[in-house]
């Protein structure tokens, strides 16, 4: 996993509980980095599931919700480092239809050893996108999560149905979202 997303969920634990609430769980973390993330590095998934372990233990916050919510407010921080994807585009639903074959082409480009998830879609209708996620890595609700920020960045307001599917190895979800008009 990129160390832009550790560094941006220590700034996310940061502001939302405190400075040393993202020293407490860095520390009581015990990681091979020792907690010290650079942004083009690359960090072993299992450290982030600690520091949100940690951050649910502390803070009584379940980890899933803790996971999406940094989901959410990641999109907003990718969004505004690479305002470039998001040219053109009139809505989440068109955005989210553009992750797998230009999104992650272009992240590739910026980051050639990232490990991303893939995404399927099709479109039911104008205001329906099924996505479906698959990931080696269980981080379903990041996913979840950042499908929320992209609605909020765009002004939409989406209906996230979501089933778990049952895959040998990794994280597999489809997404069925309805943009309310």
């Amino acid at each position: 996993m990129k160390g832009i997303v550790f560094s941006k969920f220590i700034e996310f634990v940061e502001e939302r509980f405190s400075p040393e609430m993202a020293d407490d769980i860095i520390e009581s973390s015990d990681l091979p980095s020792g907690g010290a993330y650079t942004s083009v590095g690359t960090y072993d998934h299992r450290e982030m599931l600690q520091l949100v372990t940690a951050l649910s233990e502390k803070s009584g916050t379940p980890v899933p919700d803790l996971v999406r919510s940094f989901g959410c407010h990641l999109f907003g921080i990718l969004a505004g480092a690479y305002p470039q994807f998001l040219e053109g585009i009139d809505s989440s639903l068109e955005f989210l239809q553009l992750i797998e074959n230009y999104i992650h082409v272009e992240v590739r480009k910026l980051y050639p050893d990232a490990e991303l998830p893939t995404f399927e879609h099709c479109s039911p209708s104008a205001n329906q996108l099924e996505l479906i996620y698959y990931s080696k890595r269980p981080l379903g609700d990041l996913a979840h999560g950042l499908i929320e920020g992209c609605a909020a960045h765009f002004g939409d307001t989406l209906s996230i149905e979501r089933e778990e599917l049952l895959v040998e190895e990794g994280t597999s979800i489809r997404f069925l979202l309805t943009r309310q008009v």
